[in-house]
């Protein structure tokens, strides 16, 4: 057979194949759009936890085993800690990866993230652990200078370059004053940087507003004051639980902290699930 012949041929042989339906199976954006869709609204819990200032996803290693020995999804941020514009987009991208309703977590400076970050269909809870809860045209600055001076501020380092960061001492003592000393030098090693102009940052959407939200207030917190805690568990209406534990409850008090926020899955479970 000619070349041309084979062409003219392979080319018949292909329109018959499209014409008869052959590659009608074939997967198409919309047809992976309707059972995603169909999940997110009915599937079940995924957890997705906001790391704070100086911190990382590690920061919740300890309550993540004990969310997974009870069948919930969980997915731990990696905040970039540049902005609360930046952290936003990175809860909101774990957000969108999620499947089926969202319960959001935020310690520390991760509540402000999650105050803005929440405003999204499939965030149905949100849960506050010693953090902040801004409102519209409120920032985090706004918050803890409206309290006594903190210990933990006389501790921030500013490294010239635009970025923060907690000296040694201060994490042993004021943020985590109730762990182990391997683990808070642990801790130090690990910090994540801080925008210097991170806590400035002023959120547009207070999600608490229009969502269920928990508060676990820590009586002995040396970053964030535990009065300002109360008022904010107050403000947001929230089921509020208080444990003796400093600014790290998640890792000094880590099945309390799980257990608030089993709670919160449980309020959102779909039935049958």
């Amino acid at each position: 057979m000619s070349k041309l012949k084979t062409f003219a041929f392979n080319t018949a042989v292909s329109a018959l194949i499209v014409a008869g339906g052959l590659f009608a199976a074939a997967p198409t954006r919309a047809a992976f759009a309707a059972p995603a869709a169909a999940e997110a609204a009915s599937g079940p819990v995924t957890v997705i936890l906001v790391h704070g200032a100086w911190a990382d996803g590690s920061s919740w290693s300890k309550v993540i085993p004990l969310l997974q020995a009870k069948g919930v999804r969980v997915l731990s941020v990696q905040n970039p800690l540049t902005s609360l514009a930046d952290d936003v987009a990175a809860a909101k991208r774990a957000i969108a990866y999620a499947k089926g309703p969202v319960v959001l977590v935020g310690h520390s400076w991760g509540g402000s993230v999650i105050t803005q970050a929440g405003d999204d269909p499939k965030v149905k809870a949100l849960v506050y652990v010693a953090a902040f809860a801004n409102s519209e045209g409120q920032s985090g600055y706004d918050l803890i200078s409206a309290y006594p001076k903190q210990p933990v501020l006389d501790q921030v380092i500013d490294d010239g370059q635009g970025f923060l960061y907690l000296s040694e001492k201060g994490i042993a003592e004021d943020v985590g004053q109730d762990l182990p000393k391997a683990e808070a030098k642990v801790l130090a090693a690990t910090q994540g940087a801080l925008g210097a102009g991170a806590f400035g940052d002023k959120v547009s959407i207070a999600a608490w507003k229009t969502r269920p939200s928990w508060y676990v207030v820590a009586t002995n917190d040396r970053a964030l004051s535990p009065a300002l805690q109360r008022d904010l568990a107050k403000k947001l209406n929230a089921k509020t639980k208080v444990v003796p534990s400093s600014h790290y409850a998640i890792l000094s008090h880590p099945a309390e902290v799980a257990a608030v926020i089993e709670e919160a899955v449980r309020s959102v479970q779909p039935q049958g699930r």
